[in-house]
């Protein structure tokens, strides 16, 4: 039906080609999809068949146009980390010339529903929903357990993957946490047409529990490569969940089991200015290894993000950190030298030219994306364990694992000891903005610390403005087309 179409366009499936397809089949199933009853018949002897749809999700996260346009800055989950980090205002448009982000920088797309910038991030999501639908669907449906060993695997993968991407549609589609405003239609199977808005309780329900669910199938597995799901990446996303709901008691355990018994390491002093570009960092719980034979090249994060890459940064449209939030990072902390004023590219611009290049560092010199995509490092949950013990009271934890952040990055930390109440927690967040810059994780830590921003000098547009987290402005409008196309929306 074309409502259900409009939702959700899926990968197509690598498991057509493995069972064969009869003339039969061909005429009597006329359509891109192999249906969830059909391939849930061979997978039930063969869970395998469901390694190209599960694949096919992860490479929705990085190609370009799986948002349903041709937009430059429509590639997958980084091009919406640049638009959370320039809503948080911590990452600064330094430049008009081609115009891809004006509008997100100018924040009048996120509030007019016409706008392809409200219909990109729902088209992905919802994209990334029905492939996991699929996928849970083929093995048994929601409430099922496969008996193999395999099925499970998928099966975990599949219910993190809608779990996260409900997790970001609940972030951008709604001002906060209000459990019981209605902000999201709710799909879990492939066959059910237009549904009306839930309210949000429910759509952090259905989180919880894909999430809790797959981090039990997905104990005990060691992944091949780290573009996949693994347990502790469904802790950090379950864990994300959890805070943007305020239950920080429920983070504490998850985070701790991610820092305690997840290998990684955090990163150190001369990783922080390492590049930022190989998922072989000790440090990277999720990111994709990307070569030159995946075809990426000015549409990519790289292109908007790096002068050091062949496209709008290097070109013309720098992006920049928020003079503010620099000026806040001390002298000898080694974050600071993260980002430089580069002659040609603005005076007060401060680009992450330490923190984000290629190997090679030449201005304007990788043209085909061979450095990879970071999606979530262990740092991430030593600041998030942090502030969940700040905020239920526990500030001895919470200054523990903040002075374990800040002992490779300053060279004294002794000043954490005296802080406590509002200004451990305000330090917190500051270090959250300050270690994950450019990584579009300020945006959620906004959120969820109900915080209120103040741009700097040097972004051209709105300088020295404040918003509030819950301003209309800082989340994104269900799009126009959906309203169009779905009878229960009004």
């Amino acid at each position: 039906m074309k409502m259900k179409f409009k939702y959700y366009i899926g990968v197509a499936l690598a498991a057509v080609t493995m069972v064969g397809c009869s003339e039969e089949f061909l005429e009597s199933e006329p359509t891109e999809f192999v249906s969830s009853t059909q391939l849930a018949e061979y997978s039930e002897d063969n869970p395998a068949l469901q390694a190209g749809n599960v694949s096919g999700i992860y490479a929705l996260m990085y190609e370009p146009e799986t948002g349903g346009t041709t937009g430059h800055d429509d590639y997958g989950q980084k091009g919406y980390d640049v638009y959370s980090d320039m809503l948080s205002s911590d990452m600064v448009l330094g430049g008009l010339t081609y115009g891809w982000y004006s509008g997100i920088a100018r924040m009048t797309a996120t509030i007019d529903n016409t706008d392809n910038r409200n219909y990109i991030p729902w088209r992905y999501y919802y994209r990334i929903i029905f492939s996991a639908n699929n996928v849970i669907g083929s093995l048994g449906g929601n409430d099922a357990v496969p008996e193999t060993e395999e099925g499970r695997i998928y099966m975990g993968q599949a219910k993190a993957m809608r779990g996260y991407a409900y997790f970001y549609l609940a972030q951008f589609y709604s001002e906060g946490y209000n459990p019981s405003t209605p902000i999201l239609p709710i799909y879990t199977d492939t066959q059910t047409n237009a549904q009306p808005l839930s309210p949000t309780s429910d759509v952090y329900d259905l989180i919880v529990s894909d999430l809790t669910d797959a981090v039990d199938l997905l104990d005990g597995w060691n992944r091949s490569g780290k573009e996949q799901v693994n347990k502790y990446v469904a802790e950090g996303l379950l864990a994300y969940a959890y805070a943007a709901m305020g239950d920080y008691a429920s983070v504490l355990p998850l985070t701790e089991d991610i820092i305690n018994n997840g290998g990684f390491v955090l990163t150190n002093a001369e990783q922080a200015l390492g590049g930022f570009n190989t998922v072989t960092s000790p440090g990277w719980m999720w990111g994709m290894d990307l070569t030159e034979n995946q075809g990426l090249n000015l549409v990519s994060w790289w292109g908007q993000m790096d002068i050091f890459t062949y496209s709008y940064a290097y070109v013309g449209d720098p992006k920049a950190i928020d003079l503010g939030l620099y000026n806040s990072i001390p002298d000898g902390d080694v974050r600071k030298d993260q980002f430089e004023i580069v002659e040609g590219f603005g005076a007060n611009m401060p680009l992450p030219i330490n923190k984000f290049y290629p190997e090679e560092r030449e201005l304007g010199g990788q043209r085909y994306i061979s450095t990879d995509y970071v999606y979530m490092r262990v740092a991430e949950f030593y600041l998030l364990h942090a502030e969940a013990a700040a905020k239920t009271g526990d500030e001895a934890t919470a200054q523990q694992y903040l002075a374990m952040l800040l002992e490779e990055r300053v060279d004294d930390t002794s000043y954490v000891n005296g802080l406590s109440g509002q200004a451990l927690e305000n330090e917190i967040y500051l270090q959250t903005r300050v270690e994950l810059w450019g990584e579009g994780k300020s945006y959620l830590a906004m959120k969820r610390n109900e915080a209120t921003i103040t741009r700097g000098s040097n972004h051209l547009l709105l300088a020295g403005e404040s918003f509030n987290y819950n301003d209309e402005r800082l989340s994104f409008e269900i799009p126009n087309s959906e309203i169009q196309n779905n009878p229960n929306i009004d």
